[in-house]
């Protein structure tokens, strides 16, 4: 990728060069039950994982609210989770910590974050039009549930998921290579 397409997500720094990340463009279904065109920023080495699970939601109508680079939120996680938006690079440090997310590498993907959001050990949730999807299981479009087939699609290629974090659950996180 060119360093002017991540004009925020990346900067010198980082731990993953900027040459190293792809921006895929997949289909995908929308909440309205129509086709739309989303990006996500990954790096080179999982494309074709990211490819292959997307396919696999695509073909079961599984929808996806929105998808477009955290760029377009001017690198601000916060706001693009608020926004319902699926997005993968963002070189920033994981919640609650100094240490490097996985996803300043390109090798995580927070997917639906309103229907799946980050639940507090006591419950909570940051983002207030997520607070009824905080329990699980729950029966709702979008909706990532313990062991259902969009955690077992990505686990099938190695990824694990957030929701099996023990302490706060990280409903909408997948990630490759750590958490």
């Amino acid at each position: 990728m060119a360093r002017d397409q991540l004009p925020y997500s990346w900067r010198p720094g980082c731990p993953v060069p900027v040459g190293d990340l792809r921006m895929v463009t997949m289909t995908h279904w929308g909440f309205d039950g129509k086709p739309h065109t989303g990006r996500l920023v990954v790096n080179k080495s999982v494309t074709d994982d990211v490819v292959t699970v997307f396919k696999r939601l695509y073909g079961w109508r599984w929808p996806i609210y929105k998808m477009v680079p955290v760029d377009v939120y001017k690198g601000d996680d916060y706001d693009s989770i608020d926004a319902g938006n699926t997005s993968a690079f963002n070189c920033r440090a994981a919640t609650g910590s100094s240490n490097w997310s996985q996803h300043a590498y390109g090798r995580a993907i927070d997917l639906n974050p309103r229907e799946n959001p980050y639940v507090y050990a006591n419950g909570s949730v940051a983002h207030k039009n997520a607070r009824k999807f905080a329990k699980r299981p729950l029966d709702e479009p979008g909706v990532i549930n313990p062991g259902d087939k969009v955690v077992k699609a990505f686990q099938k290629l190695g990824w694990e998921w957030g929701g099996y974090w023990s302490g706060p659950k990280d409903l909408q996180h997948f990630s490759k290579g750590g958490g």
